[in-house]
């Protein structure tokens, strides 16, 4: 569910019409539904009240707006970051270090060092060599260091292969054959505190059958761990799960069902259960809003050329992703439609958003609306062609407010400069 309907004949973010923040922001742009974010948190909430204690720690990657932070940040959520600038975004929206897990492959050791002094919830330890450079840090500081291991189940998503994250070859996590051997040295390094387990399979996953198997080796692993002696207090389920990106699909698992399964597997541990969902939280909680630059006649195929691009939104132009693309002013019943390809200016033939798409045929400076774009939209995008990031909107019932502006051109290239000798 989310908070973009059409109201009065044009699509509205919750009581906001997008026409207006158009007129007066410019296109293209990313609006975003508090509601629909406050919602989307709220039923993972519901999903783990069975567990008397959790955390449900929010992915910054799919969406790492401060304004976006501190909201979630308000309702309880915990942060789940990948670098120490997502960190510093955590703590700029108010969110307390005891709340921020540290994840990603190739923490360095200044990013270790820094997030021990401002105060963190846990590392998610992702290598032996990591392991040892946390300790050396950990340890010169005069500190503890409070570690999950991340293992790899190898177990397949069924995603697609650029987001699987829990099969063997892939880069993420500590094999499972070999997890026991790991926590035992970790056990002896000082300033590490082993305190849980890690796991995390992929994104965009449709189906709870790879969670099942993923988490009944995470509740093996845990008693055998208990049994070497592991105090093992805190389990790390990751996230991952589904949104539906095609209104006329069958909708992925619900996270109450999703829940369930983590109470099925794990529930009968007594740990603390955190999860990390980032996409379920932010995906269908933003739009990106885009104008029509022309309508162009090719061979066999028509092309509608838009004002966004790849730079703005990659993911189709990346992962071969899907997006409904739907008008901003409701069309009438029947009315006659269009097979266009959509595409946007830059100097690519990749920078095309779909091919073949129906619409009513519209004209130039008619408003068109990416849905579910409020994950790995606005983060992912860059200033391919010189083309400025694009601003970002949070819409409160009836208001809203920019809460990134667009660059001028002047203050793009500002951040350049000439050497002495030319």
């Amino acid at each position: 569910m989310d908070h973009f309907n059409y109201k009065n004949g044009e699509l509205h973010a919750e009581d906001v019409p997008l026409s207006r923040i158009a007129a007066e922001v410019g296109t293209p742009v990313y609006v975003y539904s508090s509601a629909t974010l406050a919602r989307h948190f709220n039923v993972f909430q519901q999903a783990l009240e069975w567990a008397p204690e959790h955390l449900i720690c929010y992915a910054l990657k799919a969406n790492s707006n401060i304004a976006v932070l501190k909201l979630l940040g308000d309702l309880g959520a915990g942060m789940d970051v990948v670098s120490i600038g997502e960190y510093a975004r955590a703590r700029a929206a108010g969110v307390p270090g005891a709340r921020i897990v540290f994840s990603g492959v190739g923490k360095t050791r200044e990013e270790m060092k820094l997030a021990l002094e401002g105060g963190i919830r846990q590392f998610n330890v992702e290598s032996e060599p990591e392991l040892r450079a946390l300790s050396e840090v950990a340890s010169g500081m005069g500190a503890v260091a409070p570690i999950a291991i991340r293992v790899n189940p190898d177990v397949d998503a069924k995603t697609h292969e650029k987001i699987a994250t829990g099969k063997s070859d892939n880069k993420f996590g500590i094999p499972i054959a070999r997890a026991r051997e790991v926590y035992a040295e970790a056990a002896k390094l000082p300033g590490i505190e082993v305190i849980g387990i890690d796991m995390h399979i992929g994104s965009q996953l449709t189906d709870l059958d790879p969670y099942r198997q993923a988490y009944a080796k995470m509740a093996d692993l845990t008693r055998a761990l208990r049994d070497d002696g592991h105090d093992i207090r805190r389990l790390d389920m990751g996230g991952g799960l589904g949104i539906p990106y095609k209104r006329d699909n069958n909708a992925p698992p619900l996270p109450i069902e999703y829940g369930q399964v983590i109470r099925e597997a794990v529930g009968d541990l007594g740990c603390e259960i955190e999860i990390e969902p980032g996409r379920n939280i932010a995906g269908n909680a933003g739009v990106l809003l885009s104008k029509v630059i022309y309508l162009k006649e090719g061979e066999g195929r028509n092309f509608l050329i838009l004002d966004a691009a790849m730079n703005d939104l990659i993911r189709p132009a990346m992962y071969g992703a899907h997006h409904d693309i739907v008008p901003a002013i409701e069309p009438a019943p029947g009315a006659d439609v269009s097979a266009f390809d959509v595409v946007g200016p830059v100097c690519e033939s990749g920078d095309t958003f779909q091919k073949g798409t129906q619409l009513p045929s519209p004209d130039p400076d008619d408003l068109i609306v990416f849905r579910s774009a409020g994950a790995y939209g606005a983060v992912m995008s860059s200033e391919y062609n010189s083309r400025p990031l694009i601003p970002e909107v949070l819409v409160d019932r009836d208001r809203f407010a920019v809460i990134r502006p667009r660059p001028t051109l002047a203050e793009m290239i500002s951040r350049e400069a000439l050497p002495d000798w030319l």
